[in-house]
């Protein structure tokens, strides 16, 4: 296929950013923008060596280098933030001048330069804790942490910029992405590769709480095509991208020691604030409106990433 899209990822470097910017440069041209601060170079370093993507290293709230690159381009996919709950609780202001200000510039930036569409990350955390389950797209946004007010404040940015200016926007509410060039380093690192780490480690994983809080995974290659798909066709708003399946945290950990041949005992330590403790979503609105359809359950994507690493 020829390249017949010029599209920007901003936060191209990172986990989620990088695997999407592999996958649209098979057939695109790929323009990543990442500062690094959680991104890292080797995620792409292939892409960049054999010419499949250019890079640019910078950062989102410089807004000469936005209106520069975003001339003459057909579409963002906005992934950069600084990712984590905790990260958020520990400097909330650090976490609102990359994702509130940030996204902003972002979609300022789009605006100016006459792009057609920015589809964008948001979060499951918008939703805290609701009582009802599974969690769908009419639901009252109850944020719980900075991490998840900054989500939440950037659809609303991306709304408005609908409606006053027509620029088409979607944002996408990733619940626990995990897979392949995920960072098991960071002391804010995901409960899946914090897991396989340890395991395979031969250390006992560790767990907040009781175990028993739930969660809605979604393999990386779902959350791929739900991107491409949204930038694709018409659709705008908010949309779920999960699997539509929950599993409690202790299942987990128990799945991954099946998967490796190992039987570790959890150890329990204090839960964490601004953690939700159930979550699950529906995904009816995403497969309406673009069709999405999730290709990879939980197993799968654990198989994948496991052998990744």
């Amino acid at each position: 296929m020829g390249h017949n899209m010029r599209y920007i990822v901003t936060g191209g470097a990172g986990f989620i950013g990088s695997n999407l910017s592999e996958e649209l440069s098979q057939s695109h041209e790929v323009i990543i923008i990442d500062n690094l601060s959680t991104g890292r170079l080797e995620n792409i370093q292939s892409l960049v060596e054999k010419g499949d993507v250019a890079f640019v290293q910078g950062d989102i709230n410089d807004t000469a280098l936005l209106k520069d690159l975003f001339q003459d381009s057909d579409g963002i996919f906005h992934q950069a933030a600084l990712p984590s709950v905790q990260r958020s609780v520990k400097n909330p202001m650090a976490t609102h001048e990359a994702n509130v200000t940030g996204t902003l510039n972002v979609l300022i930036a789009a605006h100016d330069c006459g792009v057609k569409k920015v589809v964008m990350a948001s979060s499951s955390s918008v939703y805290g804790n609701t009582p009802t389950l599974p969690k769908h797209e009419e639901m009252i946004p109850r944020p719980l942490s900075p991490y998840a007010v900054s989500k939440i404040a950037d659809e609303y940015y991306a709304s408005v910029f609908s409606d006053l200016f027509g620029l088409q926007t979607v944002c996408l509410r990733y619940f626990n992405v995990f897979g392949p060039r995920q960072d098991q380093n960071s002391q804010y690192a995901a409960v899946i590769p914090n897991f396989v780490k340890r395991i395979l480690n031969d250390e006992p994983p560790i767990i907040y709480g009781d175990g028993k809080q739930t969660r809605d995974f979604t393999y990386i290659k779902n959350v791929v095509q739900a991107n491409i798909r949204a930038m694709e066709r018409e659709a705008q708003g908010a949309f779920n991208i999960a699997c539509g399946d929950q599993i409690d945290l202790l299942m987990l950990a128990r799945t991954i020691m099946e998967i490796v041949g190992k039987d570790l005992e959890p150890v329990h330590e204090a839960p964490r604030p601004g953690d939700v403790r159930d979550s699950l979503a529906n995904i009816a609105r995403a497969q309406a409106a673009f069709r999405y359809a999730p290709e990879y359950d939980l197993r799968s994507g654990l198989m994948e990433t496991i052998a990744w690493f």
